[in-house]
């Protein structure tokens, strides 16, 4: 199965963000768990930066600058309750 790409985005509160596929389907991922990461997540913990965000229409997925984004795979299960594909690790 193909995942669908993720065509806009809308901040909802603290770490949280409605996000709507290419399919129709739609939901809220909660992101807290990635400020917990080091590297490029990091930057997520800033309020500010993470209100920066886009849809990257080339990617399909929730960019911050260009630099940081999550697998749309990920971000699919989390907004759908999907079961994630056997092949991806978290």
């Amino acid at each position: 199965m193909i995942t669908p790409d993720v065509v806009a985005a809308r901040y909802i509160d603290n770490y949280r963000l409605e996000l709507v596929f290419e399919d129709g389907k739609r939901g809220i991922v909660d992101f807290c768990k990635y400020l917990e990461k080091v590297g490029v997540f990091e930057k997520l913990k800033n309020p500010d930066y993470f209100k920066n965000f886009s849809v990257s229409t080339e990617l399909g997925v929730v960019t911050w600058n260009g630099e940081v984004d999550i697998a749309p795979e990920v971000l699919y299960s989390g907004a759908t309750g999907v079961a994630l594909p056997e092949w991806v690790e978290l």
